[in-house]
């Protein structure tokens, strides 16, 4: 990294680049570049941690308003339902936050998660995993130490595939829904969360949504 990054030459085509693939602002992208001294990839990893930063620092923040997303896909076969809540209505009408909405409903239509985050993962259900797991690494006849760290590396493995904030996103694997949304509040200067989503397929048996009904969580 250059040790005088104001002198850092940064083209247009390297902002319009890092824009594509963020969907950050111009100035944060120029920044990060900058910072990076040139390097997009280096940048893209600047821009995850602003965005993870400024999503801690407003996490205890009220987020009451917001939209729900839908999504139909594979012939009318498969439906989605995705609740999103940001603080202001403003945000929760512009086009960045009705497509953020749009993109995770057609996520969960794909990828079929079953929570929202780990946090939710019932009780029974973590235990009925562990016991799985616990059974098929002692079948293995190693030592204690090595199966818990197979039946950690296991669990981790299920709160990616089934909760939707551990997810890679459908429509770039190289950041989580998490990271995500991280993201989205970096831009819109507000918090922004998953509530619920329910999701539909034609055949299935009644579907419930992925989370407990009640108010926004504060």
């Amino acid at each position: 990294m250059s040790s005088n990054p104001e002198q850092t030459t940064i083209s247009a085509q390297q902002v319009k680049e890092l824009r594509e693939r963020t969907g950050a602002g111009f100035m944060d992208c120029r920044g990060a570049l900058v910072e990076a001294n040139g390097n997009v990839e280096e940048a893209i990893q600047i821009l995850r941690k602003k965005g993870q930063a400024m999503a801690q620092k407003k996490a205890s923040r009220t987020a009451t308003e917001g939209s729900v997303g839908s999504y139909i896909h594979a012939g009318g076969k498969i439906g989605v339902l995705v609740e999103v809540n940001c603080e202001t209505d403003f945000v929760a009408r512009t086009d960045q936050f009705q497509q953020l909405c749009h993109d995770l409903a057609m996520h969960i239509a794909a990828l079929d998660p079953r929570f929202v985050r780990r946090e939710d993962v019932t009780g029974d259900v973590l235990a009925k995993e562990k016991e799985i797991y616990l059974d098929q690494a002692r079948s293995t006849g190693r030592p204690e130490n090595i199966i818990e760290k197979m039946v950690s590396g296991k669990m981790e493995k299920f709160f990616e595939e089934n909760c939707l904030y551990e997810q890679r996103f459908i429509k770039d694997e190289s950041v989580t829904v998490r990271e995500l949304i991280d993201q989205a509040v970096a831009r819109m200067g507000e918090k922004v969360s998953v509530r619920r989503f329910v999701r539909f397929k034609v055949g299935e048996s009644g579907a419930a949504p992925a989370a407990l009904d009640g108010p926004p969580a504060p």
